[in-house]
């Protein structure tokens, strides 16, 4: 058949299908008419504020199968609209730092703001067992981990058997060897084996709590980085030591990141910038900006809090003129389940529970204004993230866990546990104007999504964009604020009316929903 008559086949076959549905159409009555598919969720009329494109403007944005599908000036149409007229609409906030990996934890942190909450600094071991208990119970929230140098180190040097919470850090603080002993060459292959292998399993990173183990060995902490430079992952340091008098100084502890990550080319995070430098911080900003311009890969973080918090029995709070090396500290200093400790209730609490939680104050911004300069300047160093460093709730000595809400009247934890994110928005964007509201945002979402760029899931997190993950906050920056305090940290951050995570409201209209469970796990392809 030539080309013209088989064209003129097709054609003639093809009105005639056009005829017979017409026909139907007409004999029906029906209009022609193709219908749009809805979209699951429509967020109308925000100011959207995506860090990646620097959007900012009046927008509409259009979520379907968890995913960001528009986001447009013109009218959408979904199965649900929310009316955020008047709010911000901005990426889910990213926790690199959250030790509270519980369901209440989570349930807390997404009131925050938080749609993705990880343990970073102190790790997990065995992580798969940490990934197979906590998605059999659910989270609101999105969770993961890095492999814990602490846990490895515990388990070669005390014959600890790891377990996947930070209860078991606790639990090990009277153990004999690991915060004191150098390791063998035998020993520091025996942890790189069974971090290596966490890291086959999914773990995000390598994490090094190295300041509760000030003595382990210089060449242990290279050769354990050395393994997440083979993996190209990063790892996330508690610096080895906490004082403002050399020798053992922070500042020295931080030449020591520096150099490892200059040798090695490991990309290197540093946890609670503000706490571990103490009164130190302008010169450790000044160190490591200067080693960030020639080329070291740092990051840091930091939260916007003068007081840290820790197991008592570390070693910063041990040793010869240990409070004079804090900078200082006084009884006063120091607080436990909101009572201000003095010098007898401190050593016995020291003495029966090393690994009773308390909080420090290492700085003192009432008594001294500077104070509140140096804080300043870890919690907006440029490119750095905001991270919580989350505690678990307690009541007493008792975990809460489980499908818990609302959390006890007496659960404790430091306030940062609950309104980490929302604090810093109240406190540097609206009341003090110290950075833009899209600077802000950047730092709890972009920059820690970039900073795990090595996790293919990251990739499409810390943004709000089309394709991005749908994890969104809508929020009023008028009123969002913390209301966590130190005697009183079991309250929840106001201002956050939605907090979607892959689609799915956790908070909707500013109620947790304790039935939506929509959190995913944040893991490396497993090899």
């Amino acid at each position: 058949m030539r080309l013209e008559q088989m064209l003129s086949e097709l054609s003639r076959s093809a009105w005639c299908g056009v005829l017979a549905a017409g026909l139907g159409v007409l004999a029906t009555g029906a209009t022609v008419q193709a219908a749009e598919p809805k979209l699951d969720l429509v967020i109308e009329g925000g100011r959207v504020i995506d860090p990646e494109s620097g959007l900012d403007a009046v927008r509409n944005v259009g979520v379907s199968g968890g995913k960001v599908v528009a986001v447009s000036a013109d009218k959408l149409s979904g199965r649900r609209t929310i009316d955020a007229r008047g709010l911000v609409v901005a990426p889910g906030f990213i926790d690199l730092h959250a030790h509270g990996q519980q369901l209440p934890a989570a349930r807390m942190q997404a009131f925050d703001g938080v749609t993705t909450a990880l343990e970073l600094e102190a790790g997990l071991l065995p992580i798969d067992r940490y990934y197979e208990q906590t998605a059999r119970e659910g989270r609101p929230i999105n969770y993961g981990a890095a492999a814990s140098w602490v846990s490895a180190r515990m388990a070669v040097m005390d014959n600890a058997p790891p377990e996947p919470s930070l209860e078991s850090f606790e639990r090990g603080a009277s153990l004999p060897n690991w915060p004191s002993k150098l390791a063998s060459e035998q020993q520091i292959a025996a942890m790189a084996g069974m971090i290596d292998q966490a890291l086959k399993q999914g773990a995000l990173g390598i994490g090094f709590i190295i300041g509760y183990s000030p003595a382990s060995g210089r060449k242990e902490y290279y050769e354990i980085n050395k393994v997440a430079a083979a993996h190209d992952v990063p790892t996330f340091t508690h610096v080895r030591y906490m004082s403002v008098d050399e020798p053992q100084s922070s500042f020295e502890a931080y030449e020591e990141v520096i150099a490892v990550a200059a040798s090695t080319g490991t990309r290197m995070h540093i946890c609670h910038l503000n706490s571990t430098s103490l009164r130190d911080i302008p010169k450790v900003i000044e160190l490591i900006g200067s080693a960030q311009k020639r080329g070291v890969p740092l990051t840091v973080e930091a939260y916007p809090y003068t007081a840290a918090s820790t197991v008592i029995g570390a070693a910063m709070f041990r040793g010869p003129h240990w409070r004079e090396r804090l900078g200082g500290a006084v009884p006063s200093d120091f607080e436990y389940q909101g009572q201000t400790l003095n010098e007898e209730t401190f050593a016995a609490l020291q003495k029966s529970n090393p690994g009773a939680i308390i909080v420090f104050k290492y700085l003192r911004p009432e008594l001294n204004p500077s104070d509140q300069k140096m804080l300043d300047g870890a919690v907006l160093f440029p490119g750095g993230a905001i991270a919580s460093d989350a505690m678990p709730w307690k009541v007493g000595a008792k975990l809460v866990e489980g499908d818990v809400w609302p959390l006890p009247a007496k659960a404790f934890a430091h306030p940062r546990s609950a309104g980490t994110f929302t604090r810093f928005l109240k406190e540097y964007v609206r009341e003090r104007r110290l950075i833009s509201l899209p600077d802000a945002i950047r730092k709890m979402t972009l920059i820690p999504a970039q900073i795990l760029a090595s996790v293919p899931q990251m990739r499409n997190k810390g943004r709000l964009r089309v394709g991005a993950d749908a994890d969104i906050v809508v929020f009023d920056p008028d009123t969002v604020a913390d209301r966590a305090t130190f005697q009183q940290p079991a309250q929840t951050s106001v201002g956050m009316h939605w907090v979607v995570v892959g689609g799915t409201p956790v908070i909707d209209n500013g109620k947790l929903q304790t039935k939506a469970l929509p959190g995913q796990a944040i893991r490396r392809p497993v090899q």
